[in-house]
């Protein structure tokens, strides 16, 4: 998307981001600098974290606002979102097996903290909202998936609930994405780092995976083009984390001191909740499903979107898993790497 119209779309607006010192909220915060908003609010329950960002944007001055603050707290997130404009719902527990364990605190972050955020949004007459989402939420079997897949619809049932408000909701689906906080990159780099074994949970699982560009591109553009009750889903190709392991482990043992023959790889399983292959859209999504070069674009069973699909083209496959996508060559992983790994 042509930098102009970012910057039109938020040049001079006050802007919300919920979990905004995590890796996809500072990420997004940064990049939202380049389009000069008005102001940032940066909203997080992260104290350190929130002192860390504030030191290195202090520079830019009257153009942020560090809030600490949970989203389950609700008459805390109405102070924050107070004369806010659009709002970029990052603010998540996004680990499977933390979630798996911690059931009851995911529903509390995940479900309820996403509702809190959009009745807020509703009452204080916020222009949109983008609620960041995972592939885990299609077809889930973990209770992290299950959480996000109920905020997803949450979200998009916004737009019914919300009366005669002029708040757009929808929603942006993420694929892995890698070199993220606690990622399976950041991972694999710390055991090669400490000599090995990298923990490998299954040599055929298979995953999606997006670099941290193209995941804040996803989220800008989404902002940019939403009309309501849209899940926008980027294009991605899917990575065998087996491959992972030998790449990287062919690319950094030498820079840590090692041999890559020495780096021994130990198969641990899969974990509770996950699958071998991910999901980015389900077969009944699928017949609703419009695409562009980049992105395709779930839109919601109602007439009050139907002038929308003009801008995009109908898709002509009815599911988009890991398994029926093309994986990555191992080449293909290390240029990948080379723009994470610096």
């Amino acid at each position: 998307m042509k930098q102009t119209r970012l910057e039109e779309t938020f040049r001079d607006k006050r802007i919300l981001v919920t979990g905004g010192t995590g890796s996809i909220g500072s990420e997004l915060v940064r990049k939202l600098l380049h389009f000069n908003p008005r102001v940032i609010r940066v909203f997080s329950n992260d104290e350190n974290a929130q002192f860390e960002l504030e030191q290195e944007l202090q520079k830019y001055g009257e153009s942020f606002r560090f809030l600490v603050g949970d989203i389950r707290d609700k008459e805390r997130l109405r102070r924050a979102t107070e004369n806010i404009e659009i709002v970029f719902h990052a603010a998540a527990l996004k680990h499977v097996p933390l979630c798996e364990y911690n059931p009851f605190e995911a529903i509390k972050t995940n479900v309820i903290g996403t509702q809190n955020l959009l009745e807020v949004a509703i009452d204080e007459d916020v222009e949109k909202v983008i609620t960041v989402s995972t592939d885990k939420a299609v077809n889930p079997v973990n209770v992290m998936g299950a959480t996000k897949l109920l905020a997803e619809r949450l979200t998009i049932a916004a737009n019914y609930y919300r009366g005669l408000k002029r708040t757009v909701f929808s929603c942006v689906r993420f694929g892995n994405v890698l070199a993220s906080r606690g990622s399976v990159v950041q991972l694999f780099e710390k055991q090669i780092r400490n000599g090995g074994p990298v923990t490998l949970t299954d040599p055929q699982m298979v995953r999606f995976v997006m670099s941290m560009d193209i995941a804040i591109e996803l989220v800008l553009k989404a902002a940019t083009i939403a009309k309501g009750g849209e899940i926008f889903i980027f294009k991605m190709p899917a990575l065998n984390i087996k491959h992972l392991t030998e790449v990287m482990i062919q690319k950094l043992a030498p820079k840590y001191g090692y041999k890559p023959k020495d780096i021994k790889v130990k198969i641990i399983g899969k974990r509770k909740g996950e699958k071998l292959y991910e999901e980015l859209m389900t077969e009944d999504e699928a017949n609703h499903a419009y695409e562009t070069e980049d992105m395709l674009v779930v839109l919601p069973e109602t007439p009050i979107i139907e002038a929308q699909k003009k801008d995009f083209k109908r898709i002509t496959f009815k599911r988009y898993t890991a398994k029926d996508t093309s994986e990555l060559t191992e080449k293909e992983i290390e240029g990948l790497l080379e723009s994470i790994l610096k």
